[in-house]
Order: C-alpha cells, then structure tokens, then sequence
C-alpha cells in the first residue's frame, strides 16, 4: 500500500493505481473526458488524449494526466489550483473552437458532457480559433447509427469498446494532428463495415458523435394520417428502464404508465413484445427438442447447439464473421419480428385492416432493431423503431406528466404475455423462458420451481447442465461479442463441451444494458437493478410459462396449427447467409 495526500487528505492506495483512482478513494472528483471505465468488464479507456484530468504533482514541473499517472509513495497532489484550472479551461477551449456549434439541435442535448464540463468549467466564451480553419467530415447516416465526426473529440471510447468488449474492431483511430479522426476501414460508411450495429459505441460516445437514428418525426406523421391504424410494441427492457429518463431511480418498473403515455400519444393499440417472445418460445424450444430428437437418431442434417437467435447484433456478427457455422443458430425470428409478421398477418386479417394501412412501430432498447427492421427478408413487418430514449423524448414532446400517469394494462390479443416472456430482456433469459415450456414437454410434468438460477447472473460467459426427463442438456448464456467469440471459436474447433443449446446477447447485460437505453455511463449497478425489476414483473405475472398463454394457444389455435408448421415456417422462421465487410 502506498501513503498520498491528495487536496490535504491521505489516500492508502494500492501499488499501481492511478492519480485519479486515489482521488476518487477519498471522495474527490477529478474531471474526465476520454476515460471512461465499464464496470463489470475489463475495459477501461485512458488514452489520456483530452488532458481535461490534469493536476499538479508537487515536485514536477509539468502538469500530469490523473488517469495514467501512477501513484509514488509520499506524493503530493493538487486538483484544483488555479494553473490546472486554467489548463483544463484552455484544453476545453481548443476543443469547442472546432466543434459544432448545433448544440440545440444536437441528439445528444441534455447528455453531452462536452457541454456539461463546459459549464463545469465556467466556459462562456471561446476566443481560441474564431477565424480558424474547422474540421469537415461527411455525415454518415446509417440506418440505425448517424456519425458526424465534425463532433468527434477523439476520446477513443468508441474504438475501445467496439474492440475490447464487443470484439468487432469496426472503428479506429486514423490520421494525426489536426485531420485526427476515429472511422471506418478506407473511411467506409458505417453500413459497408463489419459493424454488427449494436450501438454501444453510441452508449459511450460523450458528444453527439455518434447517435442512433431518430424516426419521431416518421411515427409522429403515421400517428397523423387518419388513414392509418398505428399500433406499437413495447420491448420487455424498456419497461425496466424508460422511468430513469424521468428522474425516478434505477429499477423502476413503469410498464403500466408506459402503456398510459403510449395511449395518450395516440397509438390505436399498445401491445407487448412479451406477447411475440411467448410466441418465441412456443417455436424455439420445439426447435431445440426437434433437434435433439433427429440428432439421437443419427440425423446429420441438423447440428448442436442450437443457438439463440432473437438478437439481431449477433445475427449480424455471425453472418459476417462465422459464416461457415450458419447452420448453428435457430431460425426462429426475433420477438420484434415475428411480433410484426403477426400483426401484418393475423392481427390485420382478424380486425380487417388492410395490410398497407397498418403501421406497426416498435420501441425497443436496441440500436440493432433498427437495422433489423430494414433487413429485406423481413419485408417491413415492422415499418418504424424507436429506442427507449426516443419514447423518452416523444412523451416529453407531448407534455405527459409521466410519473402523475395511472397505470394502464395493455390491449388484448397481441398484449397477453406471461413472466417468461418479461426475462426475455436479461441475459439468461431467454434460455431459462425456452427451459421452462421444454421441461414440461419433455417430461409431461409441471414444473413447479421456475426459477433456474444457475444460469442467472452477470458473469460474461456462464455454463450450467440442466435435467430434462433422461436428458442431461448442457447449456452456455453469453454476453458481450468479446465473449461470443471465444465461444464461437470453441464451435469451430468442433464442441468440445458438448453444448446442446447456448444463449447469445451481444450487449453487456443483455438488452436491459442495449444502446437504446437510457445512458448509464459505465455503472453496472444500473444494469442489475434494471435485471431485477424484470425478475419481480415475472413473479408478479399470473402464468409464467409460455405455453400456458391464452392469446399464444389462440393464435395457433386458429392460425398457426402448431409449432414449426408450414405456416410457422413462412411467418415465424428466417434464413441466414453469408455477408462479405470490410
């Protein structure tokens, strides 16, 4: 242990440990810009490329970045003198002479911490460059993620976690001095790259950089075309989550007063994507048994594990990465999906709306969604995505006193869900709703304790054998990509844990943690907390299975006839192929 004085008090700090981890021991903040930490992951960004953290060493001459200046037994720290006020104030300075000065119209107004620390800093004025040269970079608006690089303060914190928590290494930085910038390979629109469009390079991005896609303006044209019924979908994430956007704490479960400002905005009906994850389910887990069945008979036409399909950033990170295992993965669509095949399809024909006049809007916690929303297989069944922040910002545009509203249930048929369906929005989730319905149809018997805690938890790849009747079913829950490719490589190599069934989620937390979220600027307590809200509206919920669904066992029923009928193929399944990017 080392012995510091910081400001006048005394820090006992490990070896090792950084000028601004001993501040932060003894409750003193230092500012930052480029670090960034996401706790609960080994990724920590300190290129110290915006020196903003700089503080006086007693004894030094130079001012030293906190963030990777080592702490010295005895040394003397000093964070807040006039000559590193200064410093940080003329650093800032530099930065906003080229920066945009769109601050009004920014995406990120309201959470720029380039604008926060301008005020912290008392910057009113920028006297440093006003008749200078100015950066100019070509917008690029994908159809999930926008970047303007014009707003890029070279932070790095997009190329860090693009490589060291998701394993895609879709950005880096390029050029030196004043063209200094964070893109693409050959300066590639994002959408020509391997870019798996999971978006957390816009959960960690301080400016407005890098934002998702807005379609407000879209929905709120649907909304008014008395020619159209606009029903939207909620995500199971977003109830867990939206009321942080409110000020209400972490954890917050807002689902009904969702449901409310949903109706009040003007959405003919307000339905639950759980419904479309019950129904994923239904199909899934008779994948799953379908293939263990024809594999025990020596069946070489289909393989183990199956793996997850629901979210599309691991869709697209296998298309384009593991292309030689597509025969891996369930061809079961997404709840989104197949929520908007059902829609345009049964929903549609049971109301007798014409399928051109039915708008079906998802909200979603998820940059991804968006992009899947797009893809050509899926025909448009889902014609417009907002995340969690965009309904945030839509309710505040039509002046809903959000916290005042009463809770509301959602519209029937297409809002029936049960708590299987609830966890689909944490990690572990989707494999213990699919555990659920397969024990009871392997065994015949009711499963009376449903929690499966052996695969609950937050650790980033998490294995678990699990007793279906005779059969020992070996499972793995992954996520974050960085730990979906040690996986993935374990496949290559041919399975040598013998995996019959693994869960894939490729943002840290699983959805409750997507790009879409409210930010939560590294805390992984926010994500945890989101966790349990979901697991308490499980245990709140009346049926907790799937299969015990009354709206589900309706639509196949009268619609569907069964899991994996021919019907069920056309609208529920979908196909993958190989995608060749930079």
């Amino acid at each position: 242990m080392l012995k510091v004085t910081i400001d006048g008090k005394v820090a006992n700090v490990e070896m090792g440990s950084t000028v601004l981890q001993a501040a932060q021991s003894v409750g003193i903040e230092i500012p930052t810009l480029c670090h960034f930490n996401l706790h609960g992951t080994k990724m920590e960004n300190k290129p110290a490329s915006c020196r903003i953290c700089v503080v006086e060493v007693e004894g030094r001459k130079n001012l030293a970045p906190a963030c990777v200046t080592p702490v010295t037994d005895g040394m003397v720290i000093k964070t807040h003198t006039p000559r590193v006020i200064h410093s940080r104030q003329m650093v800032l300075e530099l930065m906003l002479s080229d920066h945009p000065k769109d601050c009004m119209a920014c995406t990120k107004l309201g959470d720029c911490e380039l604008l926060q620390m301008a005020e912290y800093l008392g910057i009113r004025e920028i006297e440093i460059g006003k008749d200078g040269e100015a950066s100019t970079y070509k917008k690029d608006e994908g159809v999930a993620i926008s970047r303007d690089m014009n707003k890029c303060i070279m932070c790095r914190r997009c190329e860090t976690i693009c490589e060291q928590v998701q394993g895609v290494a879709a950005l880096s930085g390029i050029k030196r001095g004043f063209d200094a910038v964070v893109a693409t390979a050959f300066e590639e629109p994002l959408d020509n790259t391997k870019c798996v469009q999971c978006g957390q390079c816009i959960a960690v991005c301080p400016t407005g950089a890098l934002t998702e896609r807005e379609y407000i303006k879209e929905v709120m044209h649907a909304l008014a075309n008395p020619n159209q019924t606009v029903i939207v979908q909620v995500a199971p994430a977003v109830r867990a989550a939206l009321g942080e956007a409110f000020g209400m704490p972490a954890g917050s479960l807002v689902t009904g007063k969702m449901v409310a400002a949903l109706r009040q905005i003007g959405f003919d009906y307000v339905f639950d994507t759980d419904f479309a994850a019950d129904v994923t389910i239904m199909e899934e887990a008779h994948e799953l048994l379908d293939r263990l069945t024809r594999v025990g008979k020596g069946d070489t036409s289909v393989k183990l594990p199956i793996i997850t399909s629901c979210c599309p950033a691991w869709v697209n990170f296998y298309e384009t990465q593991y292309d030689d295992l597509l025969d891996l993965p369930s061809t079961t669509r997404s709840p989104q999906q197949i929520f908007g095949s059902i829609a345009k399809n049964y929903f549609a024909q049971k109301m007798n709306i014409d399928k051109k006049d039915l708008v079906v809007v998802s909200v979603m916690p998820c940059i991804a969604k968006k992009y899947e929303a797009a893809r050509l297989e899926f025909g448009q069944d889902v014609d417009l995505v907002l995340t969690t922040r965009e309904l945030a910002r839509l309710i505040k545009q039509f002046n809903i006193q959000f916290e005042a509203l009463e809770d509301e249930d959602f519209d029937a048929p297409l809002g029936e869900s049960t708590g299987a369906g609830v966890i689909f929005g944490t990690t572990g989730g989707v494999m213990e709703a699919a555990l659920r319905t397969a024990y009871e149809k392997v065994t015949g018997e009711v499963l009376e304790h449903l929690e499966f805690e052996a695969i609950r938890g937050f650790e980033g790849i998490r294995t678990a054998t699990i007793q279906l009747g005779d059969t020992a079913l070996n499972v793995a829950i992954v996520h974050g990509l960085s730990h979906v490719r040690a996986i993935m490589e374990e496949m290559r190599c041919g399975n040598p844990r013998n995996f019959h069934a693994i869960e894939v989620m490729a943002c840290p937390g699983g959805c409750i943690g997507g790009a879409g979220q409210p930010y939560h600027h590294g805390d992984s307590e926010i994500l945890i907390k989101r966790c349990e809200a979901l697991y308490r509206e499980d245990e709140s919920k009346a049926l907790r299975k799937s299969h015990e669904n009354p709206s589900v066992q309706e639509v196949y029923t009268h619609y569907f006839n069964h899991p994996l009928s021919h019907k069920a193929h056309e609208l529920l399944h979908t196909y993958y192929e190989a995608k060749a990017r930079l």
